[in-house]
């Protein structure tokens, strides 16, 4: 099996990219499996400041959860040499049971690709033929099981010529004598010293008992000594070419290990082949894949924290086997194909509730992840300012602190030195914690910053609003809301743009200029989408 991703939401904040790192880590510290944490967004500074303080990495960013070829359980198929002889390659086909080898070159990369009906067409044209050129004698020893008879002597590395058999009747035959024959006998001592005598180029002796002599032949002639019969040598003797003489290398379709299923579908739909060569990002051959492999693929499995809503999850979601949801906001839309363990608790950070699960496994998570957690939950709270924080919350990072060695104001001031907003545009301040929403028919966008003074931010109304314009108009959003969260004011400066009675019957306030300020609002998910929900049902 592959790993197991744990993922939290695009845009994520700093409770979510910690919860991936540590339900991982306390997931590797109880099993065998291999949990790795991903991101599928932007670190914003907050995060990035803490993820340093602990001295722990970020995790990779995933693009998306497609299924992908290397999802699939393609046939480790063997890659041969393009040098290999067809007889070598023939047995692997059969021993193996597959009808279509890759061959490759030196460095693994794909030569072509030689099929059971490239082998099948080959030995029926050899019997209309009655000539090999250049096969390798590396490759026709290995094929007859033979020795080389005048080892010492032969210089031979390439043997041609018209394939004879000499038979007791056929003493005077001219071909006997033509160094442009590969000659085959039997136990005929008299006709070998004649051949060798005369230069035949290539000499096959068959079962028969070898005389001392022959081992002086010149170092032009090849005397090859095998236990197997004339007739037999007369056929697998073209089965000594190397494979790449009859391959197939025009308009080879290959997939990548990264490729997605759904493109490869669409391209085998369109191609007449019955295996297809599976490569590496180096190109390098790793193995076949067939139509009968997209049946019923492999899927990426995942585990979602800190949300259960597809529109903030990973693109490709429909393509996952999802095993277990970790979260502390509203239930919504994300649907399974089987039951799953699903774990929601009303509490002010996801962190929180894997504290707990860390807890319940008598598991001590190490001082760095401890620290980070603690911060995490300081960060989803505003500092245990936030309405949605509980006594658990206070209680768990206190406990964490205790493990890591710090002091929670220390890392809160960290947090939001971390929240400076310096030289960055407007977009990349909207986006930092961006999450989109769908109520009762309603699709809304909500950005928060989280600031100890909003000053500054207020002074940028007008590139917010126009920013937030055009994402309504570019998303056919309903509602676009920004949330500039003061943490000294213990409130929320509200741009907004969409309809002005919805926000007046939502927070019962009357706006001014697609603006108003909420005494007391510090929490997206618990003051701002419940009252949108509440008024659209």
């Amino acid at each position: 099996m592959g790993d197991i991703f744990v993922t939290g939401h695009r845009n994520p904040d700093t409770d979510s990219i910690v919860a991936s790192i540590a339900y991982a880590n306390l997931q590797n510290a109880v099993g065998d499996r291999s949990y790795k944490p991903v991101r599928i967004g932007t670190i914003n500074d907050e995060t990035a400041r803490l993820l340093a303080r602990f001295g722990v990495e970020e995790p990779p960013l995933v693009k998306n959860m497609r299924t992908q070829v290397v999802d699939v359980d393609y046939d480790r198929t063997p890659a041969l040499d393009r040098s290999v002889p067809l007889d070598l390659a023939w047995r692997t086909m059969r021993d193996g049971e597959v009808s279509v080898v890759p061959i490759v070159n030196e460095d693994g990369s794909l030569f072509g690709m030689l099929s059971a009906g490239d082998i099948a067409s080959y030995d029926m044209q050899t019997i209309a033929e009655n000539r090999v050129d250049d096969v390798p004698l590396f490759n026709l020893l290995s094929v007859l099981e033979g020795t080389l008879v005048n080892e010492l002597n032969c210089t031979v590395s390439n043997v041609s010529g018209e394939l004879y058999i000499s038979l007791p009747q056929n003493f005077a035959d001219p071909a006997l004598t033509n160094p442009d024959t590969i000659l085959i006998c039997g136990d005929q001592p008299e006709i070998i010293d004649k051949a060798i005598a005369s230069g035949v180029g290539c000499l096959i002796i068959c079962r028969a008992n070898l005389k001392p002599e022959w081992a002086e032949a010149g170092a032009g002639i090849c005397v090859i000594s095998t236990p197997l019969s004339a007739r037999r040598v007369s056929r697998i003797i073209y089965q000594a070419l190397p494979v790449e003489r009859i391959i197939e290398r025009k308009d080879i379709v290959a997939f990548h290990l990264g490729d997605y299923l759904d493109d490869v579908r669409e391209i085998m739909l369109k191609s007449r082949y019955r295996s297809y060569p599976v490569l590496d990002e180096a190109d390098r051959v790793m193995g076949t894949i067939s139509r009968f492999h997209l049946l019923r693929p492999r899927r990426k499995q995942v585990v979602l924290v800190d949300h259960n809503e597809a529109a903030q999850s990973v693109p490709g979601l429909d393509q996952v086997e999802i095993l277990e949801i970790i979260d502390h906001h509203r239930l919504a839309d994300i649907q399974t194909s089987q039951p799953i363990r699903v774990r929601n608790e009303p509490v002010g950070s996801t962190n929180t509730i894997i504290t707990s699960m860390y807890q319940e496994r008598g598991i001590v998570p190490s001082p760095k992840i401890a620290g980070l957690m603690a911060g995490a939950i300081l960060s989803d709270t505003v500092m245990f300012k936030s309405p949605t924080c509980t006594k658990r919350d206070i209680a768990m990072a206190e406990r964490l602190a205790r493990i890591a060695g710090v002091s929670l104001d220390e890392i809160g001031k960290e947090l939001y030195a971390a929240g400076s907003t310096d030289g960055k545009s407007a977009e990349e301040l909207f986006r930092a914690d961006y999450k989109q929403f769908h109520i009762a028919e309603q699709n809304i966008g909500v950005s928060q910053i989280t600031c100890v003074d909003a000053d500054h931010l207020l002074a940028r109304r007008d590139e917010f609003l126009k920013l937030m314009a055009e994402l309504k108009e570019k998303q056919e959003f309903d509602m676009v809301i920004l949330m500039i969260t003061d943490v000294l004011q213990e409130g929320s400066h509200i741009f907004y743009v969409g309809n002005d009675e919805t926000i007046r019957q939502a927070f019962n306030k009357e706006p001014h200029d697609n603006y108003l300020f909420l005494k007391g609002v510090m929490s997206r998910k618990k003051q701002i989408i419940p009252m949108l929900t509440a008024l659209w049902g």
